[in-house]
């Protein structure tokens, strides 16, 4: 286990990680906040290579990433060997793509990511799936989410719950984090609140999520990484990040 569990998804500050330059600047900045661990997802175009040394320029590791999942069927050996290369063995899709959201389409993607998942794991790595609210869409009694987990290989398809996105589809995070124990090793943490009316997105701690039940429940579930992501930020978005690692390591999480 890292001496950390704590990382900033770069799709927080992805406006400031738009050319290579900028990226540089940006990991410096999350390093600067007090993050020593990213995913990385949003940015730039870059070679891993490049990427690989930007990351070591600046004291950064990466935990996963988001690619798309149609890289991950046609070139694995690819995605095994540019993710061996930064060092990180979670890549992961950051949403479904539209052709699978419906009944027969989940059941489907679920045999053909535990397919792409087998081939990743020859190379040491784990097929992971970032959830939105639409997943929360009931077919016959199942949702798409139970639909997708509950036919795919725990072995190959491991998780990465969004808490924000499951309170947002009227699920409960804590109940998903705990359904899917011993194949979650990520979670994403953002918060909601509600201001005139409307669902917002917060920084973890300053919502109405239930944080002592959702992170008593990582900790049971075998979570190796806590992932802090905002999608959409009312205050800069490096504020963002260290108003909600300032709480997390309140909560005890370090």
């Amino acid at each position: 286990m890292a001496d950390t569990q704590i990382a900033a998804q770069l799709y927080t500050v992805r406006e400031f990680a738009q050319t290579p330059k900028d990226l540089a600047e940006t990991l410096k900045k999350i390093k600067a906040i007090g993050y020593d661990v990213v995913q990385v997802s949003g940015v730039c175009p870059i070679d891993y290579s490049d990427l690989k040394k930007m990351l070591d320029d600046a004291g950064i590791r990466v935990c996963a990433t988001h690619i798309p999942f149609q890289k991950m069927v046609d070139s694995p050996e690819k995605v095994i060997e540019e993710h061996n290369l930064i060092e990180c063995k979670y890549p992961a899709i950051g949403g479904l793509p539209s052709e699978y959201r419906n009944a027969a389409g989940y059941a489907k993607f679920a045999k053909e990511a535990t397919e792409v998942g087998k081939k990743l794991a020859t190379g040491g790595l784990y097929f992971g799936y970032h959830n939105h609210s639409f997943e929360l869409e009931k077919y016959g009694g199942r949702t798409g989410l139970q639909i997708l987990y509950e036919e795919s290989d725990p072995k190959y398809v491991k998780a990465e719950i969004d808490t924000y996105w499951i309170q947002h589809g009227g699920g409960d995070p804590a109940w998903w984090i705990e359904k899917l124990a011993g194949r979650i090793p990520l979670v994403h943490l953002k918060d909601m609140s509600i201001r005139d009316g409307k669902q917002i997105m917060a920084e973890v701690g300053e919502g109405n999520l239930n944080w002592s039940r959702i992170l008593d429940a990582c900790r049971k579930a075998g979570v190796e990484w806590y992932i802090v992501e905002q999608d959409t930020c009312e205050r800069d978005p490096f504020e963002s990040l260290a108003i909600s690692l300032e709480n997390l390591k309140a909560m005890g999480i370090s």
